[in-house]
Parts: structure tokens; sequence; C-alpha cells
């Protein structure tokens, strides 16, 4: 595991953060590579049994196709930039990862509820490298069963990596909530390893 990887201290959980996993100059190079490379889709998700479109614009890479919230989505081909990415990740993490969900936050309005990523295609303890690229976006965590554990919250900055593994999936749930702020557009990268 990479040095700058630190624990972070949440019972039933196995979180590790790097607040300058890539430095500044670096980050802002990919971002833009990304802003312009990746082909950014509107997706809609049932809600209440309506269709809603979903407040950011995603992209789904890899090798396997991926179903949630009754999305399936196709792979598409890796780009070269996320290659790289991608590497730089699975030799911090010393974990294999073959398909990244793209989401792209356009501005405070756009967010994240709160969720696991538990679906079965990822195993029964997903591990999840989740890299933060553009502007910084709380992110927030809360126990689903222990009232006596305090929700945790995290600043995700430009360059940062978080990951997520063991059972932090099935004691946890995640989200990005909106905010009035002004914020700068973000994109995160959510490295996975489908299995099936």
């Amino acid at each position: 595991m990479h040095p700058t990887l630190q624990p972070l201290p949440m019972p039933d959980a196995e979180v590790y953060f790097a607040p300058d996993f890539i430095p500044g100059p670096q980050a802002d190079t990919y971002f833009m590579q990304l802003m312009e490379q990746v082909n950014w889709q509107q997706e809609s998700i049932k809600l209440f049994g309506k269709l809603q479109p979903m407040p950011r614009l995603t992209a789904w890479y890899g090798d396997k196709s991926y179903t949630y919230s009754g999305l399936e989505n196709k792979p598409q081909a890796w780009l070269p930039v996320l290659q790289e990415l991608r590497e730089q990740v699975e030799q911090a993490t010393g974990h294999t990862y073959n398909s990244v969900l793209l989401n792209l936050y356009r501005s405070g309005q756009d967010s994240m509820g709160w969720h696991a990523d538990n679906e079965q295609a990822l195993g029964p303890q997903p591990r999840i490298a989740s890299l933060s690229l553009g502007g910084e976006r709380r992110f927030a965590f809360k126990h689903r069963n222990r009232k006596d554990v305090e929700p945790v919250r995290l600043p995700l900055q430009n360059g940062s990596l978080l990951l997520m593994q063991g059972p932090t999936q099935h004691h946890w749930l995640h989200q990005i909530p909106k905010t009035t702020r002004a914020v700068q557009p973000r994109i995160n990268l959510t490295f996975r390893q489908v299995i099936s």
C-alpha cells in the first residue's frame, strides 16, 4: 500500500485516504484531458415510478458491463489517460481494477445520494478506489446500523485518493451532498473489479 494512504478511524470498515495523491498541476492536466476526451452521458434513473435525469454526468469504461440503479452500463474501451490513472491507482493500492465509473459534478447542485457500492457483481467485499480531480467537494459516510458511531465528513480535494474495501460497503453508506457554496466542477473516478 502506498505510504500516503492512511487508514481512517472507522469501525466496521477499511478506509484509507491520501489527500495529495496526485500533485495539483498534474491533477489539473488530468482533469482537462478527461473533460475533453470522456464520452459523458446524462443518464436517467427510475425514482418512484418516474424517469428522472441523474444529478451528474457519468461514463463507464473497462472490460465488463455493470448494472446499478437499474442502468446497464456497456463498457467503452480504456482511454490512454484512464489506463495511466488506473496503473497509478493499482500501484498505490496493491489491487487490480478492470473497470471505472466516472462522475462529473458540474456545480454544487450535482450530487450523489446515500448509497453503498454493494452490487453482487462487485463480490462479497468490494474494493473501490475513488480518485477526485477538480473542485473540492464534501464526502460523507454514515453507519447503517449503529447510532453510537458519528458520521464521517471528508473534503475530497483535487488529486485525492480514497480507498474503501473489506466490510465497508456492508456497514456504511456514503454520499456527495448538494451545496449552495460556489464550487468548481469535479470529476470522480471510481475504479472497481467487476467479477461477473
